[in-house]
């Protein structure tokens, strides 16, 4: 598994060998989107060059026309004025048409490799196991996903396949002047030498402010990210105003780190002008001496002005193109690092098929422990026979959900084995233990859509009746029936147009249509109030007949319902019978019920 790129935002304080084991897989990722359209990369930078080296001809014409088609012309033969206008006038249309032809066939080819990066990302971030998700904030993949790959598509919009025709116009205008008149050339070449110190000074300043932005950048949208998913903590604990303030202090770092990049330009951008016109007044005035003395024709001295002039302009936009690159190559960085990024819960390479599976859960010295190495499940065993309903309780921290996202392979055991009809979960596949193996969590997530598309996603394809038949059977229907537009009405985002009570009866019937071996429901009650729970509890009574259930509940009302409950201390189960004989005795169970009890009154 990578980190690089992926838990440190700033990576400038890395070792030589860490920066270059990310260049490196920055360039495989670059490597891997070219390698698709190489072929047509090539047509695209055939046309381009031949375009640019038919606009170096223009001035050789203008140069011939004066010096030669009109003293012809004044001679009273037209035919080498007509040949030089008509020769520029082809030499334009040709230009122009390749140029068109390489910008449109570019920009598809930029949008093609974005597109391919676009569905690598997401395709990707869907594959890596929870444990990344639960360490790399939901802001960060955002930013990979919004202001990183931007970064990159300004890249392509500016154009790396127009920088090296840039380039290579730069190359066919010096060798034009070469051949035309070396001296001019001379005069040219001795500008390179303050414009080499001039560029190297900016190349350096700005690799070191751009990655600077980037760095900016993804922390405002980490932030903004964050402040907006937990806006009800903000407006509950009324953090607004020092939310603003840390807000403000980010959105100036990164207003000046933007500002020092933008007087880097400042300072390039006049520095080329003036090293061209530098340039050019020399061309003229050692050009124009000559002319004089009858040296060399006015025609070939404008000529040499031209590609003088020519030969500066590019450089601007290769300096623009920089600009481009240094934010889009921290962004390639950065996506090439999540993109590295490997499942820690690997799929199977020869999955066991489940079959006529009835629901038997085991766990067998099972040890487990998060990244920070603390164990959560020391040694840990546990055998649920198919068809029991099982109660999880016990403080925050013994140990509860993580044994659910075991059950649900959301990670696998450190040691041990967890198994479902005695098949090790690690050698089950994905897709096989997702259908025999549902969570619901209190959050009871509804997506976009309308009530019927999120009870579908338990079963994909399912029919109206299906649908309405879950529902029906955890008792959701007649309240989907009194909404709007009942099963197509839109849920919104986050299920907006429902109570809590209704969202968590919708995630019932979608696990109810999924039809599972074996349900958990992680805390699926603890965030309702008491009508909503009964209302709640009347679905669960369906929704878990017949199969093999966990419960993992602070409410003891959910309890009731389980044929054995479990008492979990710092990853040890310290009390297991039914309800009944553990509310009876003395221990910590019967403590906890009394409690609530009391609670109620």
């Amino acid at each position: 598994m990578s980190t690089f790129g992926t838990l440190n935002e700033d990576q400038s304080d890395l070792n030589k060998e860490d920066s270059k084991r990310i260049r490196e897989r920055s360039f495989r990722l670059l490597i891997s989107l070219i390698e698709p359209v190489k072929k047509r990369l090539f047509v695209s930078f055939g046309a381009g060059i031949i375009s640019q080296g038919l606009r170096v001809i223009g001035p050789a014409i203008i140069a011939y026309a004066l010096d030669t088609a009109l003293p012809a012309a004044v001679e009273d033969d037209q035919i080498p004025l007509l040949v030089a206008v008509g020769g520029y006038l082809l030499v334009a249309i040709a230009t122009a048409s390749l140029t068109a032809f390489f910008i449109r066939f570019g920009a598809r080819i930029n949008q093609d490799v974005l597109l391919d990066l676009r569905q690598r990302m997401f395709r990707h971030t869907q594959k890596l196991s929870v444990e990344f998700h639960e360490r790399y904030t939901s802001g960060r993949v955002i930013a990979r996903q919004t202001s990183d790959l931007d970064s990159i598509r300004e890249l392509l919009d500016t154009g790396g396949n127009e920088m090296i025709v840039s380039l290579m116009f730069m190359i066919f205008t010096g060798a034009a002047l070469l051949i035309l008149d070396p001296q001019s050339f001379l005069v040219l070449a001795a500008s390179w030498i303050p414009l080499y110190f001039i560029t190297r000074w900016f190349v350096r300043s700005a690799r070191l402010q751009y990655r600077k932005s980037r760095v900016a950048s993804a922390k405002l949208i980490v932030y903004f990210v964050e402040t907006m998913t937990g806006i009800r903590a903000v407006k509950a604990f009324r953090t607004e105003k020092r939310n603003q303030s840390h807000y403000s202090e980010l959105n100036e770092d990164y207003r000046k780190i933007t500002k020092r990049t933008i007087q880097l330009f400042g300072i390039f951008d006049p520095s080329l002008i003036f090293t061209g016109s530098v340039a050019m007044s020399f061309v003229l005035l050692f050009g124009g001496s000559r002319v004089i003395e009858g040296e060399l024709g006015i025609g070939v001295l404008t000529a040499a002005i031209l590609y003088t002039r020519q030969f500066f302009g590019p450089i601007e936009r290769v300096a623009i193109f920089y600009n481009s690159y240094q934010a889009a190559s921290a962004a390639l960085e950065k996506i090439s690092g999540v993109l590295e990024e490997q499942p820690t819960v690997p799929e199977p390479e020869n999955p066991t098929e489940l079959k006529n599976i009835s629901g038997e859960l085991n766990f067998k010295d099972v040890e487990f422990h998060y990244s920070n190495k603390i164990p959560i499940l020391p040694k840990f065993n546990l055998n649920i026979p198919a068809g029991q309903t099982i109660a999880l309780v016990g403080t925050t921290g013994a140990g509860k959900s993580t044994l659910a996202k075991l059950i649900s392979r959301f990670y696998d055991p450190v040691e041990g084995s967890v198994s479902l009809d005695n098949v090790d979960l690690r050698e089950v596949s994905a897709e096989d233990l997702r259908r025999h193996i549902v969570m619901v969590t209190q959050e009871a997530y509804l997506f976009s859509g309308s009530v019927a598309d999120n009870i579908a996603l338990g079963k994909p394809g399912a029919s109206r009746e299906e649908i309405a038949a879950a529902a029906q059977a955890v008792g959701a229907h007649e309240f989907i029936l009194a909404l709007p537009d009942g099963y197509d009405t839109d849920v919104n985002k986050r299920g907006g147009r429902v109570s809590a009570g209704q969202r968590q009866l919708i995630s019932f019937a979608r696990a109810f249509l999924a039809d599972p071996s074996v349900l958990i429901l992680d805390e699926a009650t603890s965030s309702l109030d008491i009508p909503s729970e009964r209302l709640v509890q009347q679905g669960l009574q369906t929704l878990l007949k017949g199969r093999t259930a966990i419960i993992i509940a602070h409410r003891l009302s959910t309890v009731a319902i389980a044929d054995r409950v479990l008492v979990m201390e710092q990853g040890r189960i310290i009390e297991d019978d039914s309800p009944g004989v553990l509310i009876a005795g003395d221990g910590k169970f019967s403590k906890l019920h009394k409690a609530w009890r009391e609670s109620l009154v």
